[in-house]
């Protein structure tokens, strides 16, 4: 799913922006993803970036996923009661 991204930009980078889609034919959007993916590309190769090691581990967890949802839905249930009263 696409997010809209909201920036203020130097008037020079939009008028580049606009020149590299029409000489590309395609939109402006394709252009922004595409130098994004190239700068990343290009830092993974030169600084070695390893995303996984520098993100928080969420998917290295000491419970199974059927335990995480039993103690999410149990928290859960357990704020509803509380209100509940």
């Amino acid at each position: 799913m696409d997010k809209i991204l909201s920036a203020r930009i130097d008037e020079l980078v939009l008028h580049k922006i606009s020149l590299l889609a029409q000489k590309l034919h395609v939109s402006k959007k394709k252009v922004i993803e595409g130098a994004v993916e190239k700068y990343a590309q290009e830092m993974e190769s030169t600084d070695g970036i390893n995303v996984f090691a520098q993100t928080s581990g969420v998917w290295k967890r000491n419970e199974t996923i059927d335990q995480t949802v039993s103690h999410t839905r149990r928290t859960f249930r357990e704020s509803m009661e509380r209100f509940k009263q």
